[in-house]
């Protein structure tokens, strides 16, 4: 007795159908790609194809196993690639890629195709930098602290006839950055220039939300940008391990004055406020005349904020740090008091007011190396 034919049900399914369109069956052989004794049997065993089923199914958009069966019907009318891109629905670039990255006209296999794009669909894909020459060599530039753009525009110069050296940056970015993929030691990551082991798309949401009534940046008073006047302030937070915790800054951009705000109770929209509205209390109105924040959901209420104080609120804009530039290089300087990932809760109000005199009693190099206290010092002696 016949052993039964090793085909899948996506193959009987398409040899069916080749049949009814009158097909040899050596040919229907060839599209599924098996001999023609098995062919044979599946012929005699007389399947149907009902209930038949293609286990792997393209995604939306993508050519599935008919759509293929239709390019080969075409192909051996010899109709031209718009005529079958009509008939299926499709662009006749669609159609022209398909049957040239499965061989041509002449030599298209359904079947085979079907295969490839299957195999192409499969994830998780294994990564070109597991092992051998391309992950060793990459490994070696970034020792030498070469960026991966460097390295990826590099190899095509030194190997340019060995196209299996070939990598972009955006790859060696994933498998930096990517935990668990293992393809090149994390360590790797610190021969970048920044330093990172992190990273982020610049497309991602970072989950801040909409604040209401937003004034921008670019709506803020020409005299902020020249630092001439003082009394415009930039601000931000510095958040602890697990973003349990946080330390309010503000810094005068004249000056490079800081201020440093406690939130023992957290730093929810309230606290915030709450804490700068008390810092406002303490200085004269010619030295608190508008406030820049970023787009952080903690200054939602800073609504409130302006109506209780009377000093404006300006936001910079998305993914824009430098827009606050002396808060950024301060907030720097405060990682030596506060390191990242510390519990900044167990600083208490006058740890803070140590930690605040300490900066503002160094001398700063923008500022002639004069320290911000004697700076500010000078526009209150002005203001008096």
């Amino acid at each position: 007795m016949p052993v039964a034919p090793r085909l899948t049900q996506a193959q009987k399914t398409l040899a069916l159908r080749l049949h009814r369109q009158g097909l040899s069956q050596r040919e229907i052989a060839r599209q599924i790609c098996c001999n023609d004794s098995t062919l044979s049997i599946m012929f005699r065993e007389k399947l149907s194809s009902e209930g038949i089923a293609e286990r792997w199914a393209p995604r939306p958009g993508r050519l599935s196993i008919d759509d293929r069966e239709q390019i080969l019907l075409g192909l051996r009318a010899r109709e031209s690639m718009s005529s079958i891109a009509r008939r299926i629905g499709r662009s006749p670039s669609t159609v022209t890629r398909e049957v040239n990255a499965n061989g041509d006209a002449h030599d298209y296999v359904a079947w085979r195709a079907q295969l490839r794009a299957q195999e192409c669909a499969r994830r998780p894909k294994p990564g070109k930098l597991v092992r051998g020459p391309l992950q060793r060599e990459v490994t070696k530039r970034l020792k030498q602290f070469w960026s991966p753009q460097e390295i990826a525009r590099r190899l095509p110069l030194e190997y340019p006839s060995d196209s299996t050296m070939r990598v972009s940056h955006e790859t060696i970015y994933q498998s930096l950055f990517v935990q668990g993929r293992g393809e090149l030691r994390r360590e790797l990551a610190r021969c970048l220039r920044s330093g990172k082991t992190s990273r982020r798309s610049p497309t991602k949401n970072d989950g801040r939300g909409y604040i209401p009534n937003m004034v921008m940046i670019a709506d803020r008073p020409a005299e902020v940008e020249d630092r001439a006047v003082p009394g415009h302030w930039e601000g931000d937070l510095i958040v602890g391990a697990g973003g349990k915790s946080a330390v309010g800054t503000l810094v005068e951009r004249a000056s490079r004055l800081t201020l440093l705000l406690h939130l023992p109770d957290g730093w929810g929209a309230d606290n915030v406020v709450t804490a700068m509205r008390k810092v406002v209390k303490t200085l004269p109105d010619e030295l608190m005349r508008s406030v820049t924040w970023d787009q952080g959901r903690e200054l939602v209420n800073h609504a409130k904020f302006t109506v209780a104080t009377g000093v404006p609120v300006y936001f910079c804009d998305p993914h824009s740090p430098w827009q606050r530039g002396s808060n950024e290089n301060t907030n720097g300087l405060l990682r030596q008091y506060m390191p990242k990932g510390t519990d900044l809760s167990k600083h208490s109000a006058s740890d803070l007011r140590r930690i605040q005199r300490s900066l503002n009693g160094r001398p700063r190099a923008t500022l002639g190396y004069m320290t911000p206290l004697e700076k500010f010092t000078e526009f209150v002696a002005s203001t008096g």
